[in-house]
């Protein structure tokens, strides 16, 4: 079934899936004016639950997957990775679907939809870049998607976005790991460095809540550095200062916490090669590289 023109009326959407990013993406796109067509679980009391409640909050129908009716213009995938073939093979089984097929992986590109291709299906991967928890679902505006595919899914993959106020950046799917390691470090490697980083100051001695007070004002300051200012000029401490005896005293006091000490070398060395640091060679030596 062919996709309807953003002149016309807006396609019907079938959600598989109910959790974070599928209740953030349904509420978008309901209000954009994208009809919720059914939220699809798969057979398993939690996701089933999951899908009632998103079902009712976008006023629409609940339906198992091994009973899912894709009338549909387009069914979006929002399933975990290791999850989109299997569905994607139950939903062509079941059914005759000739529109549109996305899924939301940030890894896998379109040909995780090859069972949907098979039956006259045109595939893309489109993905948001963002972070999706437990609670309120962040707005989608001003969001960007990754998207690959058929030219036909990236078409009407670009019109959803824009309406929903997102942007678009078009990827290949041979690029589509980089691409999602790009965005792991952006957010839940940030998390995992924070997490080492309050280890550390309960080592110093300080309670976790002195310590997340403290960091609070030094973590958002960094971050709108970065974000006004670029990373070079967002850039500063010993490293930046080139003070080879500061580096030196975190690295002695560290040996009591090797893993952290580990990731604090690399950090520093990912410093040296990238950004403005003084000493450069001095700290190279410091840190176990090569100075040559």
């Amino acid at each position: 079934m062919p996709a309807r023109s953003k002149r016309g009326k807006k396609p019907g959407i079938t959600l598989v899936g109910a959790g974070n990013l599928a209740q953030a993406l349904g509420i978008a796109l309901s209000e954009a004016g994208y009809p919720i067509h059914a939220v699809v679980a798969r057979d398993r009391a939690p996701s089933i639950a999951r899908a009632r409640r998103l079902a009712r909050r976008l006023a629409t129908a609940m339906q198992k997957i091994d009973r899912a009716q894709l009338d549909s213009e387009i069914v979006w995938l929002c399933v975990r990775d290791d999850a989109i073939a299997s569905c994607a093979a139950q939903l062509a089984t079941a059914n005759k679907f000739r529109g549109i097929a996305f899924h939301s992986s940030g890894v896998l590109g379109s040909s995780a939809l090859a069972p949907l291709r098979g039956i006259g299906a045109k595939a893309a991967s489109v993905h948001p870049l963002m972070t999706f928890v437990a609670g309120p679902s962040p707005a989608l505006e001003s969001v960007w998607f990754g998207i690959e595919g058929d030219a036909v899914a990236l078409r009407m993959a670009r019109e959803i976005v824009h309406s929903i106020g997102g942007e678009t950046l078009e990827l290949r799917g041979d690029n589509k790991a980089l691409y999602h390691a790009w965005g792991a470090f952006n957010s839940p490697l940030v998390i995992a460095l924070l997490a080492a980083a309050a280890e550390v100051a309960e080592a110093a001695g300080l309670s976790a809540e002195q310590a997340d007070r403290a960091a609070r004002p030094l973590v958002q300051r960094t971050i709108e550095n970065y974000l006004g200012r670029g990373p070079a000029a967002a850039f500063s401490g010993p490293l930046a200062r080139g003070d080879v005896e500061t580096v030196a005293h975190h690295l002695e006091a560290l040996r009591q916490l090797p893993h952290l000490q580990a990731i604090y070398v690399s950090l520093a060395r990912a410093a040296l090669r990238d950004l403005p640091v003084r000493n450069r060679a001095q700290l190279r030596r410091l840190l176990g590289e090569d100075s040559t």
